[in-house]
């Protein structure tokens, strides 16, 4: 028979056990909610000096001129970051980039129109015919922000296609010669970010000059998991060639194939993912909820396009919401 003096000790190992447990369950939960947080980082590595290849928007007397080269995802990704690294011309100031554009295309034959004849040796494993619309980011309109920083104020590429973009069979050019310039790196930021699940995928930055072109400078491989094998080179078109597009160094200078200098860099995970697209501070393009519910309905949103995109169930996705229901996020402080 056990004393009430007894009891109580029992009563309160057993709450002392019992708060341990639940502190223990709590730290496990939040140490497997920030492992399923993970970053998201990609590289083709340094230039390797073998080619510069034209990446330019259309202006006055010049075709918009498109150099991609691919990435896979191995799992749904929000982009934040890219970076990638080519040539300005000699003695060009930074200053004279006026317009950092970035799009990111689906592989052939997605959104493309399969029922015409292509002017181009082969259209397995290019760029799509056309961009994937929401993924498009442009200095101009602000959805990204660019920086450059100066790398090598001389460094020089052994080969360059710029104007030499022909259809077949004329697409063997052996290029156009080495070429010399400023090596330059661009950041660039998404805003909003570039939410993307996962599959085979195109990168095509464009850089404006005031004076002359950039070209972006070719690399060894992707250096930085996820590594993939079957890369699919980089690929150039211009006006006049497009929708088509041709193998930059098995098509037009049979030296390759290439790859062109990038990176990339995001999250992974549903929560990263939704506070990416959705921070509880404020909208991702800045200010701060106009209320709880402008909050509730944004991530009802966000959580949709997951869906729609097969990141996340249905369920997964009414949870999301609950969630965010239950938060206090763009709630408004109570007056006293």
């Amino acid at each position: 028979m056990t004393t009430p003096h007894l009891r109580k000790s029992i009563g309160q190992v057993t709450l002392a056990a019992l708060l341990a447990l639940t502190l223990t369950f709590t730290v496990l939960v939040l140490t497997a909610s920030r492992a399923s947080a993970q970053s998201f980082t990609f590289s083709t590595g340094d230039p390797d000096g073998l080619i510069g290849t034209l990446s330019r928007p259309a202006s006055a007397g010049m075709v918009q001129t498109e150099t991609a080269d691919d990435f896979v995802l191995t799992e749904c990704v929000l982009i934040t970051q890219a970076t990638f690294t080519g040539l300005l011309p000699s003695g060009a100031p930074l200053s004279s980039i006026t317009d950092v554009e970035v799009e990111i295309y689906h592989v052939f034959p997605v959104d493309s129109d399969q029922s015409r004849t292509p002017a181009v040796v082969t259209r397995t494993n290019s760029p799509s015919d056309v961009e994937i619309s929401d993924a498009t980011r442009d200095s101009l309109n602000n959805s990204l922000s660019a920086s450059t920083t100066l790398v090598n104020s001389s460094f020089t590429a052994l080969n360059s296609v710029v104007n030499g973009i022909f259809p077949s069979p004329s697409q063997f050019t052996g290029g156009e010669g080495s070429v010399t310039g400023e090596e330059v790196t661009i950041t660039v930021t998404f805003n909003p970010p570039i939410l993307l699940p996962a599959d085979p995928y195109f990168f095509r930055p464009e850089v404006e000059l005031s004076s002359g072109n950039f070209l972006w400078l070719s690399a060894p491989k992707p250096v930085a998991p996820p590594l993939f094998a079957g890369d699919l080179q980089s690929w150039i078109r211009n006006d006049n060639l497009a929708p088509d597009w041709s193998r930059i160094g098995t098509d037009i200078t049979h030296q390759g194939p290439f790859n062109a200098s990038f990176s990339l860099s995001g999250v992974t995970g549903v929560e990263s993912i939704i506070n990416g697209l959705v921070p509880c501070s404020g909208p991702a393009s800045g200010g701060t909820w106009k209320n709880h519910g402008q909050y509730v309905s944004s991530v009802a949103h966000a959580a949709q396009r997951l869906a729609n995109q097969g990141c996340i169930s249905r369920q997964e996705k009414g949870k999301i919401v609950s969630e965010a229901a239950r938060s206090s996020c763009g709630a408004k402080p109570k007056k006293h």
